[in-house]
């Protein structure tokens, strides 16, 4: 088995993609796989100066590529929104969403802008409303949507009484909660999408475990060295034990993005799922809660203040 696999992807020619936290790790090798196979990326970042270099990766990579940046701060409801208003304003059609981006474990509590716990605000609740203020363009182009979620959503919940860790702050626990908030919205969504006839589809990926930045130093988040979890994974990674590459991490999403199942779940598929070739992934524990799923999309239909029907009602035709 090669240390490294790899996913032919179809043709993406003519095909829309908006990719968040394409701008460096994983996202800018999906970024890279998808303009190689033809799809217009769209990349919505947060640091103008990162994108700029993505985006030159990516044309470096492949010339004739169509990549455009836009600003986004996924931590900011009020930048989700502009940005919503400015793809629904241009009008186009979108084939393929895949919410990628996040953060993980600040070593102290933050808050978003409009003051929800940096991880659940960021990692969950700016998706969720991204993928709604959206919706009408999704649902024009049949689109995919892929979310993100990691392999620390094996055990953990979301403590619905204390969603923003206001009582007491776990880094891990909150990150947890977080993702497991991102494969249930995933999975819920493709529910919905059917039973209301939203016309998209939906599954769910995570990456591994892989040398990306998520773990490294991030002065944003208050984390001024690398910690020893990531020097531990750059490590074996570099020799090829257990965990995956960059390179590999990415292909759970593409195939979520491109595999014709929905409502599924997609992960590497070496002994523990934390690297080699992706394939279909058993839904863990955590995410195999409806109820927890449900209680979750209208909790953060009452925070984002987005709700989907009233997005489509309201941009008909």
């Amino acid at each position: 088995m090669p240390r490294t696999p790899d996913l032919p992807l179809p043709d993406l020619t003519g095909k829309r993609a908006v990719l968040t936290g394409g701008s460096d790790g994983i996202g800018l090798r999906i970024a890279i796989s998808l303009a190689g196979a033809g799809a217009e990326v769209i990349l919505p970042v947060r640091n103008s100066r990162k994108g700029t270099a993505a985006v030159e990766q990516i044309r470096a990579r492949h010339p004739a590529s169509n990549v455009e940046l836009r600003a986004l701060d996924l931590s900011s409801l009020a930048s989700v929104a502009a940005f919503g208003d400015e793809m629904r304003r241009a009008g186009t059609p979108i084939n393929l969403l895949i919410n990628n981006a996040g953060l993980m474990t600040p070593p102290e509590r933050g808050i978003t802008a409009d003051g929800f716990e940096v991880q659940f605000g960021t990692n969950h609740l700016g998706h969720f409303a991204l993928t709604g203020h959206l919706l009408p363009l999704l649902r024009a182009g049949q689109a995919r949507v892929v979310s993100q979620t990691s392999i620390a959503a094996r055990s953990g919940r979301i403590d619905f009484d204390d969603v923003d860790s206001e009582r007491s702050y776990d880094a891990m626990a909150a990150y947890r909660a977080s993702k497991i908030a991102c494969g249930l919205f995933g999975l819920e969504l493709n529910r919905r999408s059917r039973t209301e006839g939203w016309g998209i589809t939906s599954n769910i990926a995570h990456p591994g475990v892989a040398p990306s930045n998520l773990l490294a130093a991030r002065p944003e988040v208050g984390r001024t060295r690398d910690t020893a979890g990531a020097r531990a994974i750059r490590l074996l990674s570099s020799w090829g034990l257990g965990v995956g590459t960059l390179q590999s991490a990415q292909l759970p999403a593409l195939l979520a993005a491109t595999d014709p199942a929905d409502g599924a779940f997609f992960g590497p598929q070496w002994p523990g799922n934390a690297g080699g070739p992706p394939g279909p992934q058993k839904l863990w524990k955590p995410l195999r809660d409806n109820a927890s799923a449900q209680r979750l999309w209208t909790l953060s239909t009452e925070l984002t203040g987005v709700d989907y029907p009233a997005q489509l009602i309201g941009h008909a035709g």
